[in-house]
């Protein structure tokens, strides 16, 4: 008998500034542009991973249940890698609680890859660099290659397996947050994969995106850079437009917005007449990111409660990346 067990790792949500949107390889999940996003605090996954020469086949259990179709398929990619980089050919056994809606919108894919990319090569004391755990990750799900670092990250779409990795670009060390406007956290009725291959194939706007790409990811690292608030938000508010604006030029065309999600971008626009510095962002989902310092978001957050139950609206700083927790975290799930 022969078992290998992680440490519990967590991996945050990152929510992107500039979306990546259209993979140019499907199977190696290299993206047409690269992306910019944030890490944040208040989603994240924790994962434990454990190979042991019993086990008859890989399973995965998401907060108690048992998985398989598509999540479980993104998870043999990750384990079928490790493997081979460890050249053991064990299964196993990966125990994930996710503290983020699933498929709404709102990186759930994101922080559970990159955590399980950083559970198994834990479990099999591979000490891979955080380059390597992003390259690992985004075979699992692209945006997953950004939720490795904290603060705000560059994913570089490269030219290969070994080329598209993600980077940190600031720590993210002043005042900037998101306020996330929970409207709905089912699953989506097409999912983020889909939606960018029809996209990329039939939209007759998706030329447009790519051609406007490189001069919004200048702008945006200018504005980190410059700690600029304001340009950061309007990057972000116009490529998220640009984006969704894509889906209703495929075919068939499709959107993620709801009549809700029209709704809180107006909360924000009159915000914005009432002298707030407030932006939203919004992803393959009908929930709607806010963006401003921390200060007005808590103040955004008081004035937008009428209109919302407090479960609704969550306070977002930024986050850190891969985390590796104590023993004591979920001590009475941890197998012995």
């Amino acid at each position: 008998m022969t078992t290998y067990t992680s440490s519990w790792i967590r991996a945050y949500t990152n929510i992107a500034l500039i979306k990546y949107w259209g993979k140019a390889d499907e199977v190696l999940k290299l993206p047409k542009n690269n992306s910019i996003s944030l890490t944040l605090d208040s989603f994240y996954t924790d994962t434990l991973v454990q190979f042991d020469s019993r086990f008859t086949a890989d399973t995965l259990t998401i907060d108690g249940q048992d998985q398989n179709g598509a999540a479980l398929k993104k998870a043999k990619i990750i384990l079928d890698l490790v493997r081979e980089i460890a050249q053991v050919d064990y299964n196993a056994k990966i125990t994930s609680l996710n503290y983020v809606p699933t498929a709404a919108g709102l990186a759930s894919s994101a922080s559970g890859l990159a955590a399980l990319a950083g559970a198994a090569s834990n479990a099999l004391e591979l000490n891979l660099s955080d380059t390597d755990l992003s390259r690992l990750a985004r075979r699992g799900s692209g945006s997953a290659s950004r939720s490795i670092f904290g603060g705000f990250v560059e994913w570089e779409k490269g030219h290969s397996d070994v080329t598209s990795v993600a980077k940190p670009l600031d720590d993210a060390n002043w005042d900037i947050g998101m306020l996330f406007i929970i409207l709905d956290s089912r699953q989506k009725a097409v999912s983020s994969s889909e939606g960018m291959s029809r996209t990329v194939a039939t939209s007759v706007f998706y030329p447009a995106w790519l051609e406007t790409i490189e001069l919004d990811l200048a702008n945006m690292r200018q504005a980190i850079t410059d700690q600029n608030i304001q340009q950061v938000g309007e990057i972000a508010e116009r490529n998220a437009l640009k984006m969704h604006g894509t889906n209703l030029g495929a075919n068939p065309p499709f959107t993620y917005w709801s009549a809700e999600s029209l709704r809180a971008m107006e909360h924000v626009r009159q915000l914005r007449q009432e002298g707030y510095n407030v932006y939203f962002t919004m992803d393959a989902g009908p929930n709607v990111k806010l963006i401003s310092t921390c200060q007005e978001l808590k103040e955004i957050k008081e004035r937008l409660s009428k209109y919302y139950d407090p479960a609704q609206l969550i306070l977002a700083q930024p986050g850190p990346g891969l985390t590796v927790l104590p023993d004591h975290v979920h001590a009475d799930i941890t197998p012995n």
